[in-house]
């Protein structure tokens, strides 16, 4: 089998064709390390590359392969991992040169779960500092970018690396976190399936904030069917993490199997009731929304919604937590010995601004007001689909850390502006998706989000994966490939 064919299988060809013996583990971690290696000068998506230790997890795959053992789902498949996620004995820097030395004892539970699975990590991606921006730019790593456009173009944020890598054919399965969009807004800089679960059906971390209700851990894949997979093998309790989902009995992969749109009630907003969205983006999501109609036999109405801003909700309920972690005796507070960026600094500043009576009022009453403007939606129709972002993606920004005009009008919020259509459903507890919908003359493509109901992970999925099968954009390859 030849490296070009290895690199562009999806994870679940590819666990098959492992444990059928067609392709041996190590076959496919050489050929995925031949690819990072080319494509890495341009992209410039990892921190930690592990070849030594994959390479001979592969070889130990393919001895349990070769005996007969019992052999778990992603056994032998080649994967990366955010360098957010600890990874016990491998380099985890989180985006910071304060870190630039660290190396976890354990693993967070999440990779515990991918570990035992069977998938083989062959790398960490890159991450801004502590995924505290849009774009993946970090001080020990630079910048990183879309393989479309590279390495002019950013590949979004904060798990850059991750969207980008998986991309450009280096493993099929990629692991990000999402607090804001941080799946989503990269899946659409760089044309692959980004979903973000409902918070706490993946347990993420290790525990140390176990009261989490925004923040997830999850994949990024170039197929839908991957990344339920990956849901299927992380999903469910656990005992440090108190408000972690118990396990429903679905099988995430299996609704994304012959799925169908037939008898949907979709809404359509291309704006949230607020966004300034490029017109060619626009064009290309409402062209896409027609699909679900014209190919898929679903119902689709476009909706006013009314929701409070959420570029002003971004900055309130992020400003107070930035500010204590880069004040306080946490991690991020080493980011005050080493330079903060700037746009970190503004946000945290606002935090510093606002009364105890404001962020209650921001985590409470607005929080709850987003919630009721999707509800609103969702009561009369299954699903939710816009834009994932307002803009495609955009040559790498200085200290805005983001695109400064959308159809040559000024933004107010340059970092915050292209998370607008993203960060709203994160606060919502939503579950959402990214997935490419086609491509802008420039050739960059374009993300349509999928929202779902409370809970309705699978439904979101199914409706993904029924787009998919009935267009073509995710089978198209970046020119870097």
């Amino acid at each position: 089998m030849t490296t070009e064919k290895i690199v562009w299988m999806s994870g679940h060809e590819m666990a098959r064709a492992i444990r059928a013996k067609e392709l041996s583990s190590v076959e496919a971690v050489t050929a995925v390390l031949e690819q990072l290696e080319k494509v890495e000068p341009r992209i410039n998506a990892f921190v930690t590359v592990t070849a030594e230790q994959a390479l001979e997890q592969a070889r130990l795959a393919d001895a349990r392969t070769v005996a007969g053992d019992e052999l778990p789902k992603l056994h032998g498949v080649p994967i990366t991992v955010k360098d957010l996620t600890a990874t016990a004995g491998v380099r985890t820097c989180y985006g910071t040169d304060a870190f630039r030395d660290h190396v976890p004892d354990t693993d967070d539970v999440d990779w515990a779960r991918l570990r035992a699975a069977g998938a083989i990590l062959i790398g960490k991606t890159t991450t801004p500092p502590f995924g505290m921006l849009g774009i993946t730019d970090s001080p020990v790593t630079g910048r990183t970018s879309t393989p479309w456009a590279a390495p002019t173009h950013t590949s979004g944020g904060s798990s850059g690396g991750a969207a980008a890598s998986v991309a450009s054919g280096v493993a099929p399965f990629a692991w990000g976190s999402d607090g804001g969009g941080s799946i989503r807004v990269p899946a659409a800089c760089c044309g692959v399936v980004g979903l973000k679960t409902t918070p706490n059906r993946i347990p993420g971390g290790s525990g140390e904030s176990p009261w989490n209700t925004t923040a997830v851990v999850g994949p990024l894949t170039r197929t839908v069917r991957d990344a339920a997979l990956l849901l299927d093998v992380t999903a469910g309790p656990h005992p440090a993490l108190p408000l972690s989902l118990p396990l429903t009995g679905e099988s995430y992969e299996a609704a994304t199997i012959n799925a169908t749109l037939q008898g949907l009630r979709i809404a359509f907003s291309p704006d949230f009731g607020s966004a300034e969205v490029d017109r060619e983006v626009l064009a290309i999501v409402t062209a896409a929304v027609g699909t679900f109609e014209s190919l898929g036999g679903a119902r689709v109405d476009e909706v006013s919604m009314s929701i409070p801003d959420p570029i002003q909700y971004f900055g309130d309920v992020y400003g107070p937590s930035f500010a204590a972690a880069l004040e306080m005796d946490t991690p991020a507070g080493k980011l005050r010995d080493t330079g903060v960026h700037p746009a970190i600094e503004y946000i945290a500043q606002k935090g510093r601004e606002m009364t105890a009576l404001e962020s209650y009022f921001t985590e409470n009453v607005t929080r709850t007001r987003i919630l009721r403007g999707f509800l609103e939606v969702l009561g009369a129709y299954d699903l939710l689909v816009s834009p994932t972002m307002p803009v495609a993606a955009f040559p790498h920004p200085g200290p805005e850390a983001g695109n400064t005009h959308v159809n040559g009008k000024p933004v107010r919020e340059p970092m915050l502006d292209f998370h607008r259509l993203t960060e709203s459903p994160t606060h919502a507890m939503l579950p959402a998706i990214s997935v490419n919908c086609g491509f802008t003359v420039d050739g960059l493509p374009v993300g349509l989000q999928i929202i779902g109901p409370p809970l309705a992970d699978a439904a979101v999925l199914a409706a993904a994966a029924a787009f998919e099968s009935v267009t073509d954009w995710g089978n198209r390859r970046p020119p870097i490939a």
